[in-house]
């Protein structure tokens, strides 16, 4: 016989897999509610002032609900790079685990092994966020007598929109010619020592050796020069960063560019000079570098009426105690400690092997990244799902637009040397690790459902760099 079932009197409970649909009848689930009611008003209540007063009551944390599972869980498989640039030829194909299939037509090995993240990307990264990596080693070179530059800007990195860069080198004495430009002019010396001059609209004057490991930096308009002394034998290299990403240097006005275009005759008359021939060897085209011979140690600029000028143009960073930190170490520098550095500042960063420059992002401002030595990369976070990760070596540039979260990671055997460099005059970061730890735990925990001695170790101080 077929029994009934009114459904207005019942209800599903599932006790197992095979007896998940056991239809139980509505006064025997109303006699356990009440046994389980009883239960609870035997337990002692707990108010809110003593688990405040008590250091011995557990943290809140103990109690936060698991947060609903509506997604599934992120995967935890490993998904580090599968090659490095010191692997064989063989080493790079771009597979992982199941995904992809091997390269049957050409292929640049030397660009593969450089870039296994690109080639074989993690399972993590997803959609675009456009090419955050530039080589040094693919821009176009100038080649002077003396010397030589070679630019990186939004012509052939077009996301790094808010700054701009030229590696120059110079030869021991050679010059790079008196000049200007309309934006601020940035500088790291990555070798040598550069001698530097300047006058301000003030009429006051300014000299500096800056050596390796220091800067220098020229508000816009600001006419100056550089010349490599004779403290290294091979001259002198620095890295130069201008605060717009259009910026060309072959835009610089340049002092003999511009007497070659101006009438003998109005430059004889501007300097009050009658002698016809006394401006008769001006070149009839641009300098840009040039040699010369070695400046002294101790040239001085000459005498101004006006004085010297009041705030240095250079800072010695190489000077400068770097903080020292689980995973490596940490200099920062902007106008709080280089006053006359108004639109750019900066921090140099060393990541020891094994370790990372840990996750995090900067709320106002594009991340311009010069990797000095080492090998590392960089997973780029732009919102919406969109993330891809890079690898950098030695002379790369990244770039990183602002708010968007990323970390470096050294993914080599040697310290890993980078600068990170800001349009602004004030250095900013927000710190993963710090957030959460200064976040209400029952957040986290819901959020992530981290287990309480997670969430005991996360640091309420910013860690930097973790080793």
């Amino acid at each position: 016989m077929n029994r009934i079932v009114d459904e207005r009197t019942t209800f599903l409970l599932p006790l197992s897999r095979s007896w998940s649909r056991k239809m139980i009848p509505v006064r025997s689930s109303l006699i356990l509610l009440a046994a389980l009611g009883k239960l609870g008003s035997a337990a002692p209540a707990v108010s809110s002032t003593s688990i405040t007063e008590s250091v011995a009551i557990p943290s809140s944390t103990d109690s936060a609900a698991l947060s609903v599972t509506t997604v599934p869980f992120a995967s935890t498989d490993p998904n580090e790079p599968l090659w490095n640039i010191d692997s064989p030829d063989s080493a790079p194909s771009p597979i992982r685990g199941s995904l992809g299939a091997s390269i049957m037509g050409p292929d640049n090995i030397p660009i593969d092994l450089e870039n296994p993240d690109l080639f074989a990307p993690p399972t993590s990264d997803n959609g675009d966020t456009g090419n955050s990596k530039w080589p040094f080693a693919l821009s176009h070179n100038r080649l002077q007598t003396g010397g030589w530059a070679r630019q990186e800007n939004i012509e052939v990195m077009p996301i790094a929109t808010a700054m701009a860069s030229v590696d120059m080198r110079l030869e021991a004495g050679a010059i790079r010619e008196l000049h200007w430009h309309k934006t601020s002019e940035w500088a790291y010396v990555l070798k040598g020592t550069s001698q530097i001059t300047a006058v301000d609209t003030e009429g006051r004057n300014f000299i500096a050796n800056v050596r390796a490991g220091d800067l220098w930096f020229f508000p816009p308009g600001i006419p100056h020069s550089i010349q490599a002394t004779g403290d290294d034998p091979d001259g002198t290299e620095f890295l130069l960063i201008f605060d717009d990403g259009a910026f060309s240097e072959d835009s610089t006005f340049l002092l003999t560019d511009w007497l070659a275009h101006v009438p003998a005759e109005v430059i004889s008359k501007n300097f009050q000079v009658n002698n016809s021939e006394a401006f008769a060897h001006i070149p009839d085209k641009e300098l840009y570098i040039f040699p010369s011979t070695v400046p002294p140690d101790d040239q001085q600029a000459p005498v101004s009426p006006q004085g010297t000028i009041p705030i240095s143009y250079m800072f010695p960073l190489s000077t400068v105690n770097a903080t020292q930190l689980s995973g490596g170490s940490v200099k920062i520098v902007d106008s709080t400690t280089f006053p006359i550095s108004t639109t750019i500042a900066a921090a140099e960063v060393t990541v020891e092997p094994g370790a990372m420059r840990e996750l995090h992002w900067h709320p106002t401002m594009d991340e311009w990244s010069f990797f000095i030595e080492g090998t590392g990369r960089v997973t780029v976070f732009a919102s919406q799902s969109n993330a891809r990760t890079f690898n950098y070596q030695a002379g790369d540039i990244g770039y990183v637009p602002a708010a968007m979260g990323h970390y470096v990671e050294n993914t080599g055997n040697t310290t890993l040397r980078f600068l990170e460099i800001f349009n602004s005059d004030r250095f900013q970061d927000i710190s993963l690790n710090q957030w959460l730890a200064l976040t209400p735990p029952s957040l986290v925990k819901a959020h992530l459902n981290l287990d309480d001695e997670t969430i005991a170790q996360l640091s309420k101080t910013k860690p930097t760099v973790i080793g």
